[in-house]
């Protein structure tokens, strides 16, 4: 695993509330937390920090969306079955034809 990741996920463990999709906010917070000298080092690991996050709200609402799609479903189903009449039909053997 490279630096940028090792470093963005150290910072994720204990701060992960601090931070959003919003870069110039996650830069504001990485400088509160931790003191990063390099400025090209913070705004990568900044970077990092954004779209991973992104990311991870995106797999929520995916989810999100599959869970609601599969309910309605389930909804649809119980619908047709309630609505279907049950009926029963006897199965008469065949006459036979001479």
């Amino acid at each position: 695993m490279d630096r940028i990741k090792r470093l963005s996920y150290e910072v994720l463990v204990d701060h992960k509330s601090k931070f959003g999709e919003d870069f110039a906010n996650n830069k504001k917070a990485l400088d509160q937390i931790s003191i990063i000298r390099s400025k090209g080092l913070k705004n990568e690991i900044a970077g990092y920090i954004t779209k991973f996050i992104k990311k991870e709200i995106r797999e929520e609402k995916f989810k999100q969306s599959r869970i609601e799609s599969s309910r309605v479903e389930e909804q649809v189903d119980e619908e047709i079955q309630s609505q279907a009449p049950e009926t029963v039909t006897e199965v008469t053997p065949e006459e036979k034809i001479e």
